[in-house]
C-alpha cells in the first residue's frame, strides 16, 4: 500500500514537472512517456520479479517507433530520465535490459547522468 502511494506520487511529481517545462513542437510530451512506461515500474523496483509485463513491452515499443526524429528523442530521454530518478529503488542495469528483452532498440542508457543531447 506505501509503495503503491509512493509510486503515485513520484508520478504526480514528474507530471507536475513535465507541465511546465516547454517542449519543442513535435516532440514526444512527458504524459505519453509516463503513460507508456507505467506498466514497467513494478518490474524495475521489484529486480525482475514476475516476468516483464506485455503492457510495458508493448509501451516501450510504442515509445520507440514515436522517437524517430532527434527532437523527439531528446525528449523521450529527458522524461525517461526524470521519471526513473523519481522512482525509489529501481534497478538501472534491469531497466536498461528492458527494451532488448522487449524486442526494441534504445538509443540511450537511463542513467541520472545520461546527457540527453546527445541523441
Amino acid at each position: 500500500m506505501a509503495s503503491t502511494m509512493a509510486l503515485k506520487l513520484a508520478c504526480g511529481v514528474v507530471l507536475c514537472l513535465v507541465v511546465g517545462a516547454p517542449l519543442a513542437e513535435g516532440a514526444i510530451s512527458c504524459g505519453q512517456v509516463i503513460s507508456a512506461l507505467a506498466p514497467c515500474i513494478p518490474y524495475v523496483r521489484n529486480n525482475g520479479a514476475g516476468g516483464v509485463p506485455a503492457p510495458c513491452c508493448n509501451g516501450i515499443r510504442s515509445l520507440n517507433a514515436a522517437a524517430q526524429s532527434t527532437p523527439e528523442r531528446q525528449s523521450a530521454c529527458n522524461c525517461v530520465k526524470a521519471l526513473a530518478a523519481s522512482i525509489s529503488g529501481i534497478n538501472y542495469d534491469l531497466t536498461n535490459k528492458l527494451p532488448g528483452m522487449c524486442g526494441a532498440h534504445s538509443p540511450f542508457k537511463i542513467s541520472p547522468s545520461t546527457n540527453c543531447k546527445r541523441f
